[in-house]
């Protein structure tokens, strides 16, 4: 048997390559940064011809550093920035533009158009999204709209669309030269264009966004065989054999298997994701309805999830933007220069308010400042404003469900912040648990390949390969707790109506 599988993580802000072997351990890891551009406030793209070329040398270097060939490996499997979206000529493998990235606000004026006499309800009844922005249907539209002739060029069946694991799909398994046009349910219950119940595209929904069903792939299962790889240099022959969104490939990756168990992914973004079973649950509090995996055959699972625009990405802005640190560790040994935020509060609202608030208006504000706040001050309440963010949707999910989360597993590059993740337990009072893999998202994506080709028997092996590294335990005190909490909702209202619809 191969010694390894592999999983291409094609993420916001950076592409990597791990192999993890039978234990779910990460056995050689390589990652390259890509570009952000930001041609316009609320604009945010990325080159796909970029992110392919990057994703063919992170598999190169992830096999060079395990010293290894493609016949060690049994099975890839691709996770992905899921709501990016990408539209390219079929026959000469060109994007027409740039791919739209989730967090880009351009398409709020669709979104509002769609949304009329009612349409809104219609959407979220159908798809379990609200209109919003941050889906790919209205990105797709957006780019048929704006560049010259793709309309018609889409509507002749001469343009492709997809998320970025279908991007990288396509090109991994020939490209113009008979790639495979495909992606997962997961990924495609994100377009605005799928139904929840019946896993296929609402042929409506589609007409209704203005996306020509002739460009959408084909979807199916989060663990199958698809094909072999067939571009040079990428594991040639070797089967892909699963494809999950990231969060959702986090939750797999955290064996978060049964209804009622929970994961906090802290990335770029910030998402929980709540496992409901077979049954679609709908939100009243603003929360997404989604489907969470499905594995071959057997029945869809679904989740309610919390998706929190930036965290992460708060902590690089701090340090491109703004200078004060020179890395991202640093925030932490900067945040602890001091006892408490000084009273400040930053709600990181850039591209909008996510959930629960589903706020297209709101734009990022600093407030509570006065003479006192110095640096370190600030640094703090970066780091606050992820766990301030988290509660809000803990709360929503404990709303929804009925029932009080009694811990949360985390993930993500955020984990290795001890401050922000004692202050997490304090602000939810639940105790926080860390997996000794912490790069789940990867490891999710691989465990649905291994799944599709035997290298793992079952889920229970999945389960088995799950550890704890470390726990932190609330400790704040309830009155503390409370005062915090309610100046951090304070501080969200401030944020409100600051775009003019007009």
């Amino acid at each position: 048997m191969s010694q390894f599988v592999a999983a291409v993580d094609q993420g916001t802000t950076s592409t990597r390559c791990i192999l993890f072997d039978h234990s779910g351990l990460p056995v050689a890891s390589y990652g390259r940064e890509h570009e952000q551009i930001f041609p316009k406030a609320g604009w945010v793209e990325h080159n796909p011809t970029e992110i392919w070329d990057n994703t063919r040398e992170v598999v190169a270097g992830a096999l060079a550093k395990a010293d290894v060939g493609e016949s060690d490996v049994a099975a890839v499997g691709i996770t992905n920035q899921r709501e990016t979206t990408v539209v390219w000529d079929r026959a000469t493998g060109k994007p027409i533009y740039n791919a739209i990235v989730w967090q880009d606000t351009r398409t709020d004026q669709i979104c509002r158009e769609l949304g009329r006499d009612g349409g809104g309800e219609e959407f979220t009844r159908r798809t379990g999204l609200p209109l919003a922005t941050y889906f790919a249907g209205p990105k797709a539209r957006w780019i048929l709209d704006n560049v010259d002739g793709a309309r018609r060029r889409a509507e002749n069946g001469e343009l492709a669309m997809g998320t970025m694991d279908t991007w990288v799909l396509w090109n991994a398994t020939g490209g113009s030269n008979g790639g495979l046009h495909l992606t997962d349910v997961t990924n495609a219950s994100r377009t605005l264009m799928m139904d929840l119940e019946t896993l296929a595209w609402d042929t409506e929904l589609c007409e209704r966004v203005g996306v020509p069903t002739s460009m959408l792939p084909e979807i199916r299962s989060s663990s199958e065989v698809y094909g072999e790889v067939r571009a040079k240099g990428v594991l040639p022959g070797v089967p892909i054999g699963g494809i999950l969104g990231d969060q959702q490939a986090a939750t797999f990756g955290q064996a978060c298997l049964d209804p009622g168990m929970a994961k906090n992914t802290y990335g770029t973004g910030n998402f929980v994701l709540l496992n409901t079973g077979t049954e679609v649950k709908r939100s009243d509090n603003g929360l997404l309805s989604t489907v969470c995996y499905k594995l071959g055959t057997e029945a869809a699972v679904y989740a309610l999830e919390g998706a929190i625009a930036v965290s992460g990405s708060l902590v690089q802005w701090l340090r491109d933007n703004l200078g004060i640190i020179g890395s991202a560790p640093e925030v932490e040994s900067l945040a602890r220069s001091v006892d408490d935020n000084g009273g400040a509060y930053f709600v990181p609202a850039f591209s909008g308010l996510f959930a629960p608030h589903w706020r297209s208006d709101a734009r990022g504000a600093i407030v509570g400042l006065t003479r006192f706040v110095n640096k370190g001050h600030l640094a703090r309440a970066v780091l606050e404003a992820t766990a301030f963010q988290t509660r809000e949707v803990i709360d929503a999910m404990n709303a929804d469900s009925g029932v009080a989360l009694t811990s949360l597993k985390v993930d993500g590059g955020m984990v290795a912040n001890e401050l922000l993740m004692q202050f997490q337990a304090d602000i939810l009072d639940v105790p926080v648990i860390r997996p000794v893999v912490s790069e789940t998202t990867a490891l999710g994506a691989a465990y649905a390949a291994g799944l599709a080709v035997g290298y793992w028997s079952d889920t229970g092996e999945v389960r088995k390969n799950w550890a704890q590294d470390k726990q932190w335990d609330p400790s704040m005190p309830a009155d503390e707790r409370d005062r915090l909490y309610k100046q951090w909702q304070k501080a969200v209202t401030r944020t409100f109506d600051w775009v003019d619809p007009s």
